[in-house]
């Protein structure tokens, strides 16, 4: 069963806070991951190695540069679960 959009925010934050600290309502659809939450290419990929884990998607390293807010990988993961 596929996920909303919001369930799918939920689960992305608690992996972003846990990898990063940044409090969860600090994470927006409208954020960008380098320039709003300061996440650097390390941390981006362990939150998507465990966002992988946790919705049962495949993020391919070609799609990862194109996810530049949390909303570009909301939609990504929403779409990616079939």
């Amino acid at each position: 069963m596929a996920l909303s959009a919001a369930e799918v925010l939920t689960g992305l934050s608690e992996i972003v806070t846990d990898e990063t600290g940044i409090a969860t309502e600090a994470i927006q659809l409208d954020k960008s991951f380098t320039d709003d939450l300061d996440i650097d290419s390390i941390s981006m990929m362990t939150i998507v190695v465990n966002a992988e884990d946790k919705f049962n998607v495949k993020i391919p390293d070609e799609e990862v540069k194109n996810l530049l807010t949390v909303g570009d990988a909301v939609n990504y993961i929403t779409k990616a679960q079939g």
